[in-house]
């Protein structure tokens, strides 16, 4: 449907976006991965995309960029770009298919095993900063978020 000038206003209901809550998870979930990165950022001298592709490599053997894409919920075209430096830097390594070009599984390479040995107690250390900021909360928190985890990307409930 259009919306034209010709077309009758109804009333707008009371709406107030800073307590929708999908406004607040977008905005929160942004911030929470800001503050993540500013920790790793200089040190490592990763992105936000390239340290997801990083941590997702680290859980699987050899994946494609679009498992990837469709896992960390980042464009495929960035999970791409991400991957050639990750691949120019020595961290992950690409393998093409032989039958089909387009297709290439992606791992991580020993520097990349060694410097996500170096980035895991970063993450587990930032996890437990946001657990304390959570305090008692923290267990029906995560509870709410696996029960929101069921939302298909279509928006959809499962």
């Amino acid at each position: 449907m259009i919306f034209t000038a010709s077309m009758p206003e109804k009333p707008t209901p009371a709406f107030d976006l800073s307590a929708f809550l999908p406004y607040r998870l977008a905005s929160v979930s942004g911030r929470i991965s800001r503050a993540f990165a500013a920790r790793y950022r200089d040190d490592f001298g990763i992105s936000i995309t390239e340290w997801r592709v990083l941590a997702h490599l680290s859980q699987e053997t050899a994946v494609s960029v679009r498992d990837i894409h469709l896992r960390v919920d980042v464009e495929k075209s960035k999970v791409s770009r991400a991957a050639s430096r990750l691949e120019a830097a020595g961290l992950i390594t690409k393998v093409m298919n032989d039958t089909d070009r387009r297709l290439v599984a992606l791992s991580l390479s020993p520097a990349g095993q060694g410097l996500m040995a170096r980035l895991v107690p970063v993450a587990l250390s930032f996890e437990a900063d946001l657990e304390r900021q959570l305090g008692a909360l923290a267990g029906d928190f995560a509870v709410g978020l696996t029960a929101l985890e069921g939302v298909r990307r279509d928006g959809s409930l499962r």
